[in-house]
């Protein structure tokens, strides 16, 4: 509820109230939010664009609209993964204190496109001072994924990563290449060099080559956007070879947990399963701060450029991370 104490102000945030495209965006002047008692409120400083901005705006995967209404979104402000500084407190919140510069992914609540933002205190953390606040908004959750999805590798693994030029994909890289392994990256034709000078030892243009139909195969496949089921999965992953999918439609993610089991006695299929929270977040930080991952930053935009933003991300044409700065 609303501090009757506190005086009504209002903020500049970046609202949309249906499922659609990034012309349902738009830069309005709504009520600060007042924090619930579990959470701090802060204002902003800057907030990465994820691809799950895209696909909470559009209302798929159908995942999305289980989360935030099936007809219409609850939540009416995209962008999760936030850096800010505390100006106000919940009443039961006791380990942080105003003033603080806070970072985290808060994906299940979102609001950063927004000069302030009320997020759950336990899933923030302090942000290292020796972290800029653009920098600090692009680990949370392409940062997670990248630091879960690349564990276990060594030298000489063969890894494929689908999707390899955003902010996951990029992290993933570099610590796929400081581990040794042999890497291919997929993306689009614009990336190919970049990824190249990023360390990757062979990229395909995803639009000219069908990875599931080259005839290679890989130890290990991190697929940002999973297309395909699981018998072409099979066919390009080595005997005991580990296949990992980010996201994608859910009848496709559905194939792979269930027709992965057929496959079990040659490989293993299935879902990255992302512990996002506190202490996903201090590790990503702590990879960061001893120079094992550095986001690659293609833009830091204003408020006004969100609508662009999401749906350069959406189309997949960023190189590493877009960062907006209210």
């Amino acid at each position: 509820m609303p501090d009757a104490l506190e005086p009504m102000r209002e903020m500049r945030a970046v609202v949309y109230d249906r499922y659609g495209g990034p012309e349902n965006l738009r830069i309005s002047s709504i009520q600060v939010p007042a924090p619930a008692k579990d959470e701090v409120r802060v204002k902003v400083s800057a907030c990465a664009v994820n691809l799950s901005d895209w696909e909470y705006l559009v209302g798929s995967p159908f995942y999305t609209r289980l989360i935030d209404g099936l007809i219409r979104p609850r939540s009416h402000v995209l962008g999760s993964d936030v850096v800010g500084v505390i100006d106000k407190l919940g009443s039961d919140v006791s380990e942080f204190r105003v003033g603080q510069r806070i970072m985290g992914d808060f994906v299940m609540t979102r609001g950063g496109f927004a000069e302030y933002v009320c997020v759950p205190a336990r899933d923030a953390i302090v942000v290292p001072d020796g972290l800029s606040d653009e920098v600090a908004a692009c680990l949370p959750q392409a940062g997670g994924i990248a630091v879960t999805g690349a564990a276990g590798l060594k030298a000489g693994t063969r890894l494929l990563i689908n999707g390899a030029g955003g902010g996951s994909g990029t992290m993933a890289l570099q610590l796929a290449k400081a581990a040794g392994s042999h890497v291919t990256a997929v993306d689009n034709a614009k990336k190919i060099e970049w990824l190249e000078s990023l360390g990757a030892d062979e990229v395909l243009d995803y639009r000219k080559i069908d990875f599931a139909e080259s005839g290679k195969k890989w130890d290990v496949i991190l697929d940002m956007v999973a297309t395909r089921g699981p018998g072409k999965i099979a066919s390009v992953l080595a005997e005991g070879g580990v296949y990992k999918a980010v996201g994608g439609s859910v009848p496709v993610l559905l194939s792979l947990v269930i027709g992965g089991r057929f496959w079990r006695r040659k490989c293993s299929i299935g879902l990255l399963i992302v512990p996002s929270g506190r202490a996903l977040t201090e590790r990503v930080v702590r990879f960061a701060l001893e120079g094992r991952i550095t986001p690659h930053l293609d833009s830091v935009l204003p408020l006004s450029s969100v609508p662009d933003a999401v749906s350069r991300t959406g189309r997949g044409e960023v190189r590493g991370k877009i960062v907006v700065r209210p």
